[in-house]
Protein backbone atom coordinates (compact mmCIF):
# COMPACT_ATOMS: atom_id res chain seq x y z
CA UNK A 1 0.00 0.00 0.00
CA UNK A 2 2.78 2.87 -1.09
CA UNK A 3 -0.16 5.13 -0.73
CA UNK A 4 -1.04 4.50 2.77
CA UNK A 5 2.27 4.61 3.41
CA UNK A 6 3.25 8.11 1.70
CA UNK A 7 0.14 9.72 3.56
CA UNK A 8 1.01 8.14 6.75
CA UNK A 9 4.92 9.64 6.68
CA UNK A 10 3.72 13.22 5.15
CA UNK A 11 1.18 13.31 8.50
CA UNK A 12 4.49 12.18 10.56
CA UNK A 13 6.88 14.80 8.73
CA UNK A 14 4.62 17.32 9.38
CA UNK A 15 3.88 16.41 13.17
CA UNK A 16 6.97 15.55 13.98
CA UNK A 17 8.76 19.01 13.03
CA UNK A 18 6.31 20.92 14.95
CA UNK A 19 6.65 19.06 17.81
CA UNK A 20 10.45 19.22 17.53
CA UNK A 21 10.30 22.55 16.91
CA UNK A 22 8.33 23.34 19.69
CA UNK A 23 9.86 21.06 22.06
CA UNK A 24 5.85 19.70 22.70
CA UNK A 25 6.89 15.63 23.22
CA UNK A 26 7.41 13.04 20.77
CA UNK A 27 5.91 11.88 17.58
CA UNK A 28 5.55 8.01 16.59
CA UNK A 29 4.67 5.99 13.29
CA UNK A 30 3.47 2.37 12.93
CA UNK A 31 4.07 -0.43 13.90
CA UNK A 32 4.59 0.53 17.19
CA UNK A 33 2.76 -1.28 19.86
CA UNK A 34 0.27 0.97 22.56
CA UNK A 35 -1.33 -1.15 25.11
CA UNK A 36 -4.38 0.80 26.41
CA UNK A 37 -4.46 -2.06 29.24
CA UNK A 38 -3.45 -5.69 29.50
CA UNK A 39 -6.27 -6.69 27.06
CA UNK A 40 -6.05 -4.05 24.40
CA UNK A 41 -3.07 -3.52 21.92
CA UNK A 42 -3.16 -1.17 19.27
CA UNK A 43 -1.21 -0.24 16.46
CA UNK A 44 -1.92 3.63 15.17
CA UNK A 45 -0.74 4.96 11.94
CA UNK A 46 1.06 7.96 13.59
CA UNK A 47 0.61 9.07 17.31
CA UNK A 48 2.02 11.90 19.49
CA UNK A 49 2.52 12.03 23.09
CA UNK A 50 3.19 15.17 24.97
CA UNK A 51 6.16 15.69 26.88
CA UNK A 52 5.02 15.72 30.32
CA UNK A 53 3.41 11.86 29.30
CA UNK A 54 6.42 10.90 28.00
CA UNK A 55 6.66 8.48 30.97
CA UNK A 56 4.13 5.87 29.07
CA UNK A 57 7.77 5.24 26.35
CA UNK A 58 8.74 1.59 27.46
CA UNK A 59 11.10 -0.74 26.53
CA UNK A 60 8.88 -2.81 24.37
CA UNK A 61 5.79 -0.53 23.98
CA UNK A 62 3.62 2.62 24.66
CA UNK A 63 1.65 1.86 27.99
CA UNK A 64 -1.19 4.26 28.43
CA UNK A 65 -3.05 6.41 25.59
CA UNK A 66 -1.40 8.77 23.47
CA UNK A 67 -2.53 12.37 23.43
CA UNK A 68 -3.26 12.18 19.20
CA UNK A 69 -4.01 9.47 17.28
CA UNK A 70 -3.98 9.20 13.67
CA UNK A 71 -5.72 6.56 11.26
CA UNK A 72 -5.35 6.53 7.76
CA UNK A 73 -8.05 4.76 6.30
CA UNK A 74 -7.68 2.01 3.98
CA UNK A 75 -10.84 0.27 1.98
CA UNK A 76 -9.72 -2.90 4.09
CA UNK A 77 -9.74 -1.39 7.64
CA UNK A 78 -11.90 1.03 7.33
CA UNK A 79 -15.26 0.11 9.28
CA UNK A 80 -12.63 -1.96 11.78
CA UNK A 81 -10.87 1.59 12.82
CA UNK A 82 -13.76 3.68 12.90
CA UNK A 83 -16.04 1.52 15.19
CA UNK A 84 -13.76 -0.57 17.18
CA UNK A 85 -10.72 1.62 17.85
CA UNK A 86 -12.74 4.94 18.33
CA UNK A 87 -14.47 3.15 21.36
CA UNK A 88 -10.71 2.45 22.79
CA UNK A 89 -9.24 5.58 22.12
CA UNK A 90 -12.49 7.18 24.00
CA UNK A 91 -12.46 4.43 26.65
CA UNK A 92 -8.76 4.86 27.30
CA UNK A 93 -8.50 8.86 27.16
CA UNK A 94 -6.77 9.48 23.98
CA UNK A 95 -7.40 13.79 23.91
CA UNK A 96 -7.56 14.22 19.71
CA UNK A 97 -8.30 11.13 17.28
CA UNK A 98 -7.88 12.29 13.48
CA UNK A 99 -8.96 10.00 10.51
CA UNK A 100 -7.87 10.67 7.45
CA UNK A 101 -9.69 9.27 4.53
CA UNK A 102 -7.84 9.57 1.14
CA UNK A 103 -11.24 8.33 -0.73
CA UNK A 104 -12.68 11.76 0.13
CA UNK A 105 -9.37 13.43 0.86
CA UNK A 106 -10.63 14.63 3.94
CA UNK A 107 -9.41 14.77 7.87
CA UNK A 108 -11.90 14.79 10.58
CA UNK A 109 -10.69 15.59 13.90
CA UNK A 110 -12.33 14.25 16.89
CA UNK A 111 -12.04 15.92 20.20
CA UNK A 112 -12.62 14.91 23.85
CA UNK A 113 -15.38 16.32 25.51
CA UNK A 114 -16.44 15.58 29.33
CA UNK A 115 -15.48 11.57 28.99
CA UNK A 116 -15.53 10.63 25.53
CA UNK A 117 -13.99 11.73 21.71
CA UNK A 118 -16.81 13.32 19.58
CA UNK A 119 -16.39 15.15 16.14
CA UNK A 120 -15.32 18.37 16.51
CA UNK A 121 -14.55 19.27 12.77
CA UNK A 122 -13.87 17.69 8.94
CA UNK A 123 -11.48 19.43 6.82
CA UNK A 124 -11.63 18.72 3.00
CA UNK A 125 -9.02 19.77 0.35
CA UNK A 126 -9.24 23.87 0.07
CA UNK A 127 -8.78 23.91 3.98
CA UNK A 128 -6.05 23.68 6.45
CA UNK A 129 -5.95 21.46 9.35
CA UNK A 130 -5.39 22.68 12.60
CA UNK A 131 -4.99 20.97 15.99
CA UNK A 132 -6.38 22.10 19.54
CA UNK A 133 -4.09 19.97 21.08
CA UNK A 134 -1.19 21.54 18.95
CA UNK A 135 -1.66 25.27 18.63
CA UNK A 136 -0.39 27.24 15.67
CA UNK A 137 -0.24 23.69 13.78
CA UNK A 138 -1.30 24.31 10.38
CA UNK A 139 -1.63 21.36 7.26
CA UNK A 140 -2.99 22.28 3.92
CA UNK A 141 -5.47 19.11 2.77
CA UNK A 142 -3.96 18.82 -0.15
CA UNK A 143 -0.37 18.61 0.67
CA UNK A 144 -1.56 15.44 3.01
CA UNK A 145 -2.64 13.53 -0.35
Amino acid sequence: RPKHQEIVLRLAEELSRFVRENSLGKVFVAPVDVLLDRHTTVQPDVLFIGKDRLGILKEEAIEGAPDLVVEVLSPSTFYKDLRKKMTAYSQFGVQEYWIVDPETQSIEIYTRQGNKLQSAQKFSSGQAVESGLLPGFRLAVKDVF
